[in-house]
């Protein structure tokens, strides 16, 4: 190692995904010096292996569904052909056409110093990378995470898929099996079955164990309508290879055995922090990711800030988003940089599984509001009281208000780009807004959007057509 040569910067990003490019083009354009450091491919995981290929999967798979289900808008059309070829092209052109914002060059260009190559700490203040010593006045640790391979005897014995692997996927999957239910898990379940692919799901809890049950129920009938074999409270005991039944199967804890031609891992993301020799750095982590406190500082190194996936600022885990990544490093750049206040608050994150329909959810559930104390009211308004989406044959979902004291303390969406409609549930939680206000709003019509607001209304038609307010109108009707 040739520690002669060392390289001074401001402030030194560990990592070029969606956390650590946020971070850097912001400081490289307040004009400090900035080392980019990254191992693999610029762009991370969201870019190569996670939100930008599984949604282009999606959107592919979507298409095939609404040529399948054209026929009740009176618009008949023949059983789509599946060229996986290509759509495995549109994939990866999708990935092709983001990858120049993400791009070594771009960076380069802003002024960055680009570092390929595994980073270690050699010191608080200290890194190494491929023999060059790197000083920075803040080492900002944004690696990212990886698939939780959960530890199911003979899954080490058998080929399987994560979502770094799916997309590189060759040939179109005769019968893919799912170990998950979660959002990975069941985005990558409903485009293979629209995709023509047969798909079961494993789970040995409730799918979508974090969202509203009642939301969850309407997404569950999605997914078996197109015919994705959901396997809840099935607990795997073991894996087994089995080329003579397709490839692999499941052995399940009540007998049970579920054989499929790939299987495709889901269970979970653990934060890539092993190979970064935390001790030399005195940064403190755990299997969740690196301690930090509310500004996303280390708890043991004030030098030493973390943000994505890693980043873990109230002990109970990182919240492994994209849109959570852009947030960190507006957090960092605040207090960092500017020495503002800034502090990591979730109470309104907004998470979205991407689905069809989509099922979104801002703050709180009702289960976690009542389970916080809050005496909430609960709103509630079906699609199916919706002109557009009655319009559109897309009826199925509803807007759920959990409600405490004319705010909104969380908002959950079932509905064709729920995605979307979260936004304005997210801006009334982080910012209080009332309820009343969100009643009022003037929506175009016909939009979806208008089954927030008469969710919202709801909560005040008892009292505007209770018997005291028809007393007051007939009143007033008698003045002149």
């Amino acid at each position: 190692m040739n520690l002669s040569a060392d390289m001074r910067f401001d402030i030194a990003v560990i990592g070029a995904g969606a956390a650590g490019l946020s971070i850097t083009a912001v400081a490289a354009q307040l004009g400090l010096k900035v080392a980019l450091i990254e191992r693999d491919r610029m762009g991370g995981e969201c870019l190569n292996t996670g939100c930008v290929p599984s949604k282009a999967l999606l959107a592919a798979a979507h298409a095939a569904e609404a040529a399948r289900r054209a026929g009740r808008f009176g618009i008949r059309l023949s059983e789509p052909r599946i060229d996986w070829e290509a759509v495995r092209a549109h994939v990866q052109g999708v990935i092709a056409a983001i990858a120049p914002m993400d791009s070594e060059a771009r960076f380069s260009a802003l002024g960055v110093t680009v570092l390929r190559g595994e980073a270690r700490f050699l010191g608080p203040d200290s890194l190494t990378v491929e023999g060059r010593r790197i000083i920075a006045k803040r080492i900002v640790i944004a690696t990212g995470s990886r698939p939780a391979i959960p530890p199911i005897p003979g899954l080490d014995r058998v080929p399987f898929l994560t979502n770094e692997t799916l997309f590189a996927m060759r040939d179109k999957p005769e019968h893919l099996l799912i170990l998950g239910g979660g959002p990975i898990g069941l985005e990558m379940a409903q485009a293979h079955a629209a995709l023509g692919c047969r798909v079961s799901v494993i789970e040995a809890g409730s799918i979508a164990a974090r969202e509203d049950p009642e939301l969850v129920a309407g997404l569950r009938m999605a997914l078996v309508s197109l015919g994705v074999l959901l396997h809840e409270h099935s607990q795997v005991t073991a894996v087994e290879s089995v080329p003579a039944e397709g490839g692999v199967a499941l052995v399940l804890q009540d007998g049970g055995r579920i054989a499929g031609s790939h299987l495709l891992v889901a269970a979970g993301r653990t934060p890539n922090i092993a190979a970064l020799d935390l001790p030399k750095g005195q940064v403190q982590a755990g299997p969740r990711g690196i301690a930090t406190d509310r500004g996303l500082r280390s708890l043991t190194n004030r030098h030493v800030f973390a943000s994505g996936d890693v980043a873990d600022p109230d002990g109970i885990g990182p919240r492994a988003f994209t849109h959570v990544c852009a947030y960190h490093a507006s957090i960092f750049i605040r207090r960092a940089l500017f020495r503002l206040p800034a502090r990591v608050d979730y109470a309104a994150l907004p998470r979205v599984i991407y689905t069809g329909p989509e099922l979104a959810q801002a703050g709180m559930t009702e289960a976690e509001a009542r389970a916080a104390g809050h005496s909430v009211s609960v709103l509630r308004w079906p699609l199916a009281d919706n002109d557009r989406a009655v319009a559109e044959g897309e009826a199925i979902g509803m807007v759920k208000l959990v409600v405490a004291r004319n705010r909104v303390l969380g908002a959950g969406i079932l509905a064709p780009h729920a995605g979307e409609m979260i936004g304005q549930w997210t801006l009334a939680i982080s910012q209080r807004i009332k309820l009343s206000a969100m009643a009022g709003m003037i929506v175009p019509y016909p939009t979806r959007a208008e089954i927030g607001k008469r969710a919202a209304g709801s909560y005040f038609a008892a009292s505007l057509f209770s018997a005291r307010a028809k007393t007051l109108v007939r009143l007033l009707f008698k003045l002149p």
